[in-house]
């Protein structure tokens, strides 16, 4: 039952039936009716007067009258000016939760026979996450889930950077200062042993310049002729030559960095159902670089160099090949793009890339059209915003990022420290305790992340995130976690909730209602926007609604049997749809708290 689409069509009916004007119900639009008006639908008039020939509160009286009379769902209306407000009938709403809402494949949506690649994370191997990787990682597992729900078939990817001068400068700095440290010895995790070598090297980077610049070189030279520099550009050579020292060297802190990344991957609960890594797709990025030459897309310069002209796009001349013949980042992502397509053939590529890279997205969409790519078209960049904090921008190679894992255990304490506060765990065990303190930790950070529009830059505040008031991820757990105290008593009580037969609605039941009829919108809604923040924006509205109606309607201590039946059935339907949105944004909910 779908009680918009049944009021379109009888609104199309009034029009045809009273005024012989004839449209299609698709092409009748509702609104949401004000809240100092009463009902709940709107429909204005103003784009139909000329059609009906007489005046808006006439042809608002005139198709509100008709839809009492023939109406399903219709109860009664009110004309404000160019607006038919229309009341729905209690029994409508009872109709549409049972036969609809209380349903368990509600919201769900059919496969559509359409693929989609989603690719996120791309870390560097030179580097730990940081709280900018936790904004991508959430937000490409949350848009991958989301269009799951939509009927998509999802393939969730990462490519990993594993490869490039920024690899070979956390190598560098290993080799010199090193001492055959490991993560064992050193009793970090792997990630972070090579991310501090990422950090040696910038040190080692400023050392240098500062002794050419006594020697009176200007800036522009110095970034030139700095050995550090020159030194990680050599040993990047030398692994694409395949030097064996070197590249021995690049496996070893390599392997270091992916047991770190798969430890914090699984803490924060992202997973990928195929990695991609860049030693694997420049070689053919390559290939296509020199198919473009041979075609006449790209050309080589003097220095043997190899060249894009996007001039006439209005962009510039763009480098596709070195010198030397190393690669850049454009060569592998060209590679990538094609080796994607070539083992899944989606019809969409959709990249979650920070909105700094917007320029190189443009650049690889175009180059791929040039070079006649069917798949040139589905590329799209899912560009997002930076995450600020209090103290400002995060530098990685001056180590002064905000590390991933100790921002999740940050999160973790702080979630311990609030529910002890207000002596949510008295009755807990240790185990369900810290099981607690994560979901409520993870869910903050997760929620707080997501429920801003991707496009946005950000300030994270983890004291802000972690209240269990307001628009944070732990109220709507908490939401969820008093609707299942209800239905745990109600089990306890051996209540029979399963058939309903009631009509006397309060109109926080109705308001509940109304806000689970729009899950299956939101979720579509999203997923053509790539949008987790709607579905945190209708998480937090559906978790205020409930908590309206649970202030101001007793569920337990209704004397009404069928009544009682009832709120519980909405109680639980609640419960589940607040699951299962929160789930699309990876954010686990607690059944007790």
């Amino acid at each position: 039952m779908n009680i918009e689409n049944i009021i379109k069509s009888e609104l199309a009916e009034g029009l045809n039936t009273v005024f012989g004007v004839e449209v299609k119900p698709e092409e009748i639009i509702l609104q949401s009716t004000k809240k100092e008006f009463a009902g709940t639908y709107t429909f204005t008039t103003f784009a139909y007067t000329k059609l009906t020939k007489v005046s808006l509160e006439e042809t608002g009286n005139k198709l509100g009258a008709f839809c009492v009379e023939k109406s399903k769902v219709v109860s009664g209306f009110n004309v404000v000016k160019g607006f038919l407000n229309l009341v729905i009938a209690e029994a409508a709403w009872v109709k549409l939760f049972t036969e609809t809402l209380s349903k368990e494949n509600f919201g769900f949506y059919p496969a559509n026979g359409k693929k989609i690649m989603v690719e996120y994370s791309s870390p560097n191997t030179n580097k730990p996450l940081h709280l900018g990787h936790l904004r991508n990682n959430f937000l490409g597992f949350s848009v991958s889930e989301i269009l799951k729900a939509c009927g998509y078939e999802v393939i969730k990817a990462n490519l990993i950077n594993d490869r490039g001068i920024h690899i070979c400068k956390s190598m560098l700095a290993y080799q010199k200062f090193g001492n055959n440290e490991t993560p064992e010895s050193s009793g970090l995790k792997g990630d972070h042993l090579v991310g501090k070598y990422y950090v040696e090297f910038d040190k080692m980077l400023k050392a240098e310049a500062a002794k050419l610049k006594e020697k009176g070189v200007s800036d522009d030279e110095i970034e030139k002729r700095n050995p550090a520099l020159k030194e990680a550009q050599d040993m990047l050579l030398k692994w694409e030559q395949g030097d064996k020292e070197v590249v021995d060297l690049w496996k070893k802190m390599n392997s270091w960095v992916y047991s770190g990344f798969d430890a914090t991957y699984k803490m924060i609960g992202v997973d990928f159902d195929k990695r991609y890594y860049e030693s694997n797709t420049y070689l053919l990025g390559k290939e296509i670089v020199e198919e473009g030459l041979q075609k006449g897309v790209f050309f080589k310069k003097e220095n043997g160099s190899i060249w894009v002209d996007l001039t006439p796009d209005g962009l510039d001349e763009k480098l596709l090949l070195r010198a030397d013949g190393t690669s850049v980042y454009i060569t592998q992502d060209l590679g990538t793009a094609e080796l994607k397509y070539q083992e899944f053939g989606c019809e969409k590529s959709i990249y979650v890339v920070g909105n700094e890279q917007d320029y190189h997205f443009n650049v690889l969409k175009l180059i791929l059209k040039k070079l006649n790519k069917s798949y040139a078209e589905g590329v799209y960049h899912l560009s997002y915003g930076m995450v600020d904090l209090p103290s400002g921008k995060m530098k990685s190679r001056e180590g002064t990022v905000v590390d991933a894992d100790d921002l999740v255990g940050d999160m973790i304490a702080q979630a311990k420290a609030e529910s002890v506060a207000h002596s949510k765990v008295e009755d807990f065990s240790e185990e369900q305790a810290d099981k607690l303190f994560r979901q409520l930790g993870l869910g903050a950070l997760k929620y707080y992340l997501l429920r801003v529009d991707p496009k946005k830059r950000m300030l994270f505040n983890p004291e802000e995130s972690i209240q269990l008031t307001g628009d944070t991820g732990p109220y709507i757990q908490y939401t969820y976690a008093r609707s299942r105290a209800i239905m745990r008593k109600a089990k306890q009580q051996n209540i029979d909730y399963s058939t309903v037969n009631y009509s006397a609605l309060h109109p926080t039941e109705i308001a509940l209602i109304i806000a689970l009829n729009k899950y299956p919108s939101v979720i579509k809604e999203a997923a053509e926007q790539y949008s987790p923040a709607l579905v945190s924006q209708y998480c937090l509205e559906l978790a205020r609604e409930f908590g309206r109606f649970y202030t101001e309607v007793s569920i337990m201590m209704e004397t009404d049997a069928s009544a009682k039946a009832f709120k519980i059935a909405l109680t639980n339907t609640t419960g589940n749809v607040l699951k299962k949105t929160m789930g699309l944004l990876g954010v686990e909910v607690p059944e007790r708290m």
